[in-house]
């Protein structure tokens, strides 16, 4: 993802806004508080901005918004932080031998740029190569849903993605491709509306030219992954 060229925004960000940890930065005393104890908390400091910004909270259309903005980044758009929102990726013995490529492919992204608290929205897609246990379709939709729904970059996310369902299917066969539009670069800073951010993840076989290629091909992304 492009990033504005502005010495502060460079200095905060950092060289290494990626990191080398695939696991999403928490602190360790993260859960401490409870959902309603967050929502307070964040229900003072909207309301804090708001104020800063000059907004009259006393208005019948603003007097709800710390409240509902609060509520929406612990219950809704950042529920994906808690682990116990963690979907459970039921498997089952591949019964029907099947030893081909399945693909999920078109899964919708609504998530968070971490760098600017602006909407992500694309399209993930997901594969495997069973060796010798499948996982519920559904499953990969939540997969995607749960690590996309936090304070994310997008080369994480897919990686996150696909060491889930290694974890969860006991093989390396695994790729994720995301096709997303991230708003900071859409809505502000260079602002613009056409580009999107394309990253991709490969395990196993997927490193494979010829496997990469029918992933592709099923998704009709023919682009810079040969």
């Amino acid at each position: 993802m492009k990033i504005e060229n502005n010495i502060d925004d460079h200095d905060e960000i950092g060289d290494n806004h990626i990191s080398t940890n695939h696991d999403t930065p928490l602190r360790a005393d993260a859960f401490e508080l409870s959902d309603t104890d967050k929502i307070n908390s964040i229900k003072k400091d909207v309301t804090s901005i708001m104020q800063t910004l000059g907004l009259d909270l006393t208005d019948d259309s603003l007097k709800g918004t710390p409240n509902r903005v609060a509520k929406m980044f612990v219950n809704e758009i950042f529920s994906g932080l808690h682990p116990d929102k963690k979907p459970k990726a039921s498997t089952f013995d591949n019964k029907y031998q099947y030893g081909e490529m399945l693909v999920e492919k078109n899964i919708t992204v609504y998530s968070t740029c971490e760098h600017h608290l602006l909407p992500i929205v694309g399209k993930a897609h997901v594969a495997y190569i069973s060796n010798g246990t499948v996982v519920g379709l559904s499953k990969m939709n939540r997969i995607v849903d749960y690590y996309a729904k936090r304070p994310q970059v997008q080369e994480r996310l897919t990686i996150q993605i696909v060491k889930e369902l290694q974890e969860a299917l006991g093989t390396e066969d695994v790729a994720c491709i995301v096709d997303a539009k991230h708003l900071c670069v859409n809505s502000r800073g260079i602002r613009d509306i056409e580009s999107s951010t394309v990253t991709s993840e490969f395990g196993g076989q997927f490193k494979n030219k010829e496997t990469k290629r029918e992933f592709l091909d099923y998704i009709k992304l023919d682009t810079k992954f040969h």
